[in-house]
């Protein structure tokens, strides 16, 4: 690499900043609608990788929410999260946000239009309050484990973003990888003079070793992947952002008109409903798909009259959590570095992952190979071939299998159900019911439902009567008679449920009333 050139006064495009007059904030924004189909069997369409517990006890979406606490970057934190979700995921996602202790404003896209659409809708939320909010723009399904290294790198990163730069945190490549994105590094250069704090905090950190964004390049083959790194003038992008809310938006307008008027349009017919801000479905759909990557970052290297790119390094632990062999990667190892989540026992066995979530997993003299078992699917991969997973779902998908979409527990807004069985004409199901919730009032054409009660307490409505069923007691609802179930009590309501009939699918359901909105 040649070396670093440091940027002088004549280099306008790296010393212009615009004086701050106003106190600025901080804002939390997480892009929560990814899918994760590498990470397939755990990571599902309807449950993705980001709310599952793929490394720990809570989800990469929990652990996502509190990666700013402590930050120390001359600005305030903004007390509440900005997250913008798929809105079939929306009430998992509001119920681990709740969870998590986290005020959030969750907006909700009708349907997936990649990561520019979703930051402009959160840069126009945020810049209804707070025009000059510095967002910082965190993936919900990555892993970061040195939160000082990665608060000290945002807090770099706020400092050129309040200066009116776009930021992206690069992480210096340590192999060559064929999943990642990289980005080539340009002249090195700090921030601006004359940028100006109304709080004047003398000890806000200061930016240090950031580089001017020189371009963006795609996904390289691995000979082109190893001169990258050679190079050492290119670093793997994090897909992690800072920038002002009003900075987004005026590039976004500028390099991807579309999206922001489909984006504006969208966000200004939108409604608020309950937890969720509801985008307006049809100005959001005709919005182009594009990333943040495309549609503005690999401009920048071009044409910096709408921003200037800064590249900020992240050195902190960090895993795009992309494949099972980079969860493989970052977990705890035995001395023959195996990995072990779950019932899983070695035996002989080396550079072997193994994730169970109920039976047994025994690997015997196996190496390289990733091993992962749900309850109705089962994943062997030599781990050197584990991004084709992301084919096998595809193969699923186009042959209609129920396994990409959903696993055999489902979430739903009220609780969860486990289909236990199933065969010609009946299917039994395990359902939870979260105290004081409430499925909706529906009927069925092709299937009647024999309820037990295992655990709890059962109100039930069945036609025009309504009544409680305890512990071993059950309920009968016959086909096509309207019906309710709810959980009046203070603990989970646990039953079986035992449909027969001709067609047990789940849209088989004329809904009369819902409690969450739902068709």
């Amino acid at each position: 690499m040649t070396a670093p050139v440091t940027a002088t006064p004549a280099d306008t495009r790296f010393t212009q900043a615009t004086p701050l007059n106003v106190k600025l904030k901080v804002h939390p924004v997480i892009l929560a609608g990814g899918s994760g189909t590498r990470l397939w069997p755990m990571s599902r369409e309807q449950h993705p990788k980001q709310l599952i517990g793929l490394l720990g006890d809570e989800s990469l979406l929990q652990s996502t929410t509190r990666r700013l606490d402590g930050l120390e970057a001359g600005y305030p934190l903004s007390g509440q999260l900005v997250v913008v979700a798929n809105e079939e995921q929306r009430f998992t996602t509001a119920e681990q946000l709740r969870t998590s202790g986290k005020p959030s404003r969750l907006i909700l896209e009708p349907t997936g239009r990649d990561t520019a659409p979703a930051l402009t809708v959160a840069a126009l939320s945020i810049a209804a309050q707070d025009e000059d909010g510095i967002m910082v723009v965190m993936p919900a399904d990555h892993a970061v484990t040195d939160m000082d290294g990665f608060r000290a790198a945002v807090a770099s990163g706020v400092q050129h973003a309040a200066a009116g730069h776009i930021v992206t945190m690069g992480i210096v490549p340590t192999r060559a990888e064929t999943g990642y994105g990289y980005i080539r590094i340009g002249a090195e250069f700090g921030i601006p003079n004359d940028v100006v704090k109304d709080d004047a905090d003398a000890d806000a950190p200061r930016a240090i070793r950031a580089h001017a964004l020189d371009r963006f390049v795609e996904k390289p083959h691995l000979e082109l992947a190893q001169r990258y790194v050679e190079s050492q003038e290119y670093w793997w992008n994090s897909g992690i952002f800072i920038m002002r809310a009003s900075t987004w938006l005026k590039a976004i307008r500028h390099f991807q008109p579309a999206i922001y008027e489909a984006c504006d349009a969208a966000f200004a017919g939108g409604k608020s409903d309950g937890d969720f801000f509801r985008l307006q479905r049809d100005a959001f759909c005709a919005s182009p798909s594009n990333s943040i990557d495309y549609a503005v970052m690999e401009q920048l290297g071009s044409d910096q009259s709408a921003a200037t790119g800064v590249v900020v390094p992240l050195q902190a632990g960090w895993s795009d959590v992309g494949s099972w062999d980079a969860i493989w990667d970052i977990s705890d190892k035995d001395a023959e570095h195996n990995v072990a989540r779950g019932h899983v026992m070695f035996e002989g066995a080396s550079s072997t992952f193994a994730h169970s979530e109920g039976r047994l997993i025994a690997c015997v003299g196996t190496d390289n190979l990733v091993v992962v078992e749900t309850a109705d699917a089962i994943l062997v991969a030599d781990k050197s071939r584990v991004q084709d997973v992301k084919k096998i779902v595809g193969r699923i998908r186009s042959a209609g299998g129920l396994e990409a979409a959903n696993h055999r527990k489902v979430h739903r807004p009220w609780g969860n159900y486990d289909s236990v069985d199933t065969g010609e004409r009946f299917q039994v199901k395990r359902i939870v019911v979260k105290p004081g919730a409430r499925l909706s009032l529906q009927m069925h054409h092709h299937r009647a439902e024999h309820w037990i009660v295992v655990r709890g307490t059962a109100l039930v409505t069945r036609g025009e009567e309504r009544f409680i069923v305890s512990e071993n007691e059950s309920a009968y609802i016959p086909l096509g008679v309207t019906h309710r179930l709810e959980n009046p009590g203070k603990m989970p309501l646990e039953m079986i449920e035992v449909q027969s009939g001709s067609y047990l699918g789940e849209d088989d359901i004329v809904r009369f009333d819902d409690t969450y909105g739902r068709q």
